[in-house]
């Protein structure tokens, strides 16, 4: 496949992005689709969005998309694209957790880049079939953890690998939500109803929908990966089949200690993922609710805030901004900057060249397993009393 644009060779044209999941009714969708927008790299152009084919039409209808691309089934879906000589290049899969494994290695298999929402899998069997399809295939897999895309939190990953905090000693990650304090998915509440269904969300409920994001931020920023957790898994809510509440110790990788809280039932919080990182020269604090500081303590100094865009950013920081400083960038920037990367490793793909080395940081396969095994660790820790379990 070559790269067409204006300057051929030089100006790469819109990537073409197909979508299975993501119709009417659907939140993550109408995130994602417009995350592939801001920056200008993707051309939406088929979708599968709903299992049922009225749905799937009447919502592709509403993207304005051609009756002909819209499908009811992926892997007719897969099938068709591979046919066309305007295929999509990639696809972007934000289904229940239930449909992931075998909708990404449908594409993979059919030849297509593949963008998928987190967790990965259901299971570590899955997850590891799925990281083997991915290197069969040689296409770019990027893994939705959002966060990680934020520009501070560039920052802070960069700080740590330079030393800035020393040898890392202590991980402090916290996640607290409130939007499932009573039962919502008995009252037709659709993004409640499948994350509290082992069915379609996993062994895992808050520990996997949130709890990930947390265990993940911990492991991007630090680089340190977490060998061992002791966890205590809640449901407060009667009749509720998964958890809703977490709390967990976590060993790290070099003699690093940790803690997780995570939480669906904490009146009062919207969405409060939080990171301190605490080393042997200081420490790093990132709110997600105030995305654009980083707190920089060094030992034995007065705290420093550091604003996005502000004295002190840095290159890391710059590589995932857009507007200037002192203007709000969060959640839909966060996803973009997944997505701009997402960009350009599979350009870079296509065109055989090597990428920028600031898109290599983005998720794939190997977080994507990472954050299976650590639901599932979590889940057989607390079954097991709270025991510690490798990961």
């Amino acid at each position: 496949m070559t790269i067409e644009g204006k300057d051929a060779g030089t100006t790469p044209r819109r990537l073409r992005l197909g979508m299975v999941g993501g119709g009417r009714g659907a939140f993550i969708g109408a995130v994602h689709r417009m995350a592939a927008r801001i920056d200008d790299r993707y051309e939406f152009v088929a979708g599968a969005l709903s299992s049922d084919p009225e749905r799937a039409r009447a919502s592709g209808a509403d993207l304005l998309l051609d009756p002909e691309r819209c499908y009811s089934d992926y892997r007719e879906m897969a099938a068709h694209e591979a046919a066309r000589p305007d295929g999509i290049d990639v696809v972007s899969i934000v289904t229940p957790n239930h449909v992931h494994h075998a909708a990404a290695k449908a594409f993979l298999e059919a030849g297509f880049h593949v963008i998928c929402d987190k967790p990965m899998t259901m299971s570590v069997a899955e997850a590891e079939d799925l990281a083997a399809a991915v290197q069969r295939s040689g296409r770019v897999f990027v893994l939705t953890h959002n966060y990680t895309g934020y520009p501070m939190i560039r920052q802070a990953r960069d700080m740590v690998a330079s030393g800035a905090l020393g040898r890392i000693r202590v991980v402090q990650a916290e996640y607290p939500q409130d939007w499932l304090t009573t039962r919502i998915e008995e009252e037709g509440q659709k993004q409640a109803a499948w994350r509290t269904d082992p069915a379609r969300s996993g062994v895992g409920g808050c520990i996997g929908d949130i709890g990930t994001h947390a265990f993940n931020l911990a492991e991007f920023v630090t680089g340190l990966s977490c060998t061992q957790v002791a966890a205590d898994l809640t449901t407060f809510v009667p009749g509720r089949p998964l958890d809703d509440n977490v709390h967990m110790m976590l060993r790290f990788e070099g003699g690093a200690k940790g803690m997780l809280w995570a939480s669906q039932v904490a009146p009062g919080n919207e969405n409060g993922l939080r990171l301190r990182v605490y080393g042997e020269k200081g420490g790093l604090e990132w709110f997600q609710e105030q995305p654009n500081h980083l707190r920089f303590a060094p030992f034995g100094e007065p705290p420093r805030l550091i604003t996005r865009g502000g004295p002190g950013s840095n290159a890391a920081a710059a590589h995932a901004t857009r507007i200037p400083s002192g203007h709000p960038e969060g959640y839909l920037e966060g996803f973009a900057q997944l997505y701009r990367d997402a960009a350009e490793l599979i350009t870079a793909h296509l065109a055989g060249r090597e990428p920028e080395a600031q898109a290599l940081q983005v998720p794939g396969v190997r977080e994507g397993v990472r954050g299976v095994r650590f639901i599932h660790a979590t889940v057989e820790s607390s079954r097991a009393g709270g025991g510690w379990t490798a990961l």
